[in-house]
């Protein structure tokens, strides 16, 4: 079975971004651990309430096959997380999928991992994806690679079901 993880903020993540792409996951078989600054409780924007099995500073990339962050107001806490940068930047390294949904893109930018990739994101955070070379397309969901982007609520649902895919693909 396919294992992700799911990187939430611990407060402000959009609930539509993580339930949504999760549950495509989960009725496609993908095991998914959700993971935030900390372990436990995270709240999303609309007041929805998730529970992080672990935090990011304990999270350990080799049983998974691929990382990606939910956006959301919340989501910028991890645009300038060198430990997020970190993961992010080990796991496409060791060949793992890699993506995020709505704001959650900047982080993968500023990462450095975009130049030249296919991308979308929440129309806030494009100028960001643009200015690290990012080939920004706008389209509701982009795969470019091992890469995985979304740009927002209303494609969540789509996200987790193109992340399934890919994972599929992989197998």
């Amino acid at each position: 079975m396919a294992k992700i993880a799911l990187v939430i903020a611990q407060e402000g993540f959009r609930d539509e971004e993580y339930f949504d792409t999760k549950k495509a996951l989960v009725n496609k078989g993908v095991d998914v651990l959700t993971v935030s600054l900390k372990a436990g409780k995270a709240l999303g924007k609309l007041g929805g309430a998730a529970t992080a099995d672990l935090s990011i500073e304990d999270m350990d990339i080799s049983g998974l096959d691929g990382i990606f962050f939910i956006g959301g107001p919340g989501a910028s806490v991890f645009f300038h997380d060198d430990r997020a940068h970190a993961i992010l930047r080990s796991a496409y390294d060791s060949g793992k999928l890699i993506g995020a949904i709505c704001a959650g893109p900047a982080t993968l930018a500023y990462a450095g991992l975009l130049k030249g990739k296919k991308t979308t994101s929440f129309s806030g955070v494009a100028d960001i994806l643009r200015s690290s070379g990012a080939l920004f397309t706008g389209k509701d969901v982009e795969t470019d690679g091992r890469i995985i982007t979304s740009d927002g609520p209303s494609s969540a649902y789509k996200f987790g079901l193109a992340i399934a895919d890919a994972l599929q693909n992989r197998i």
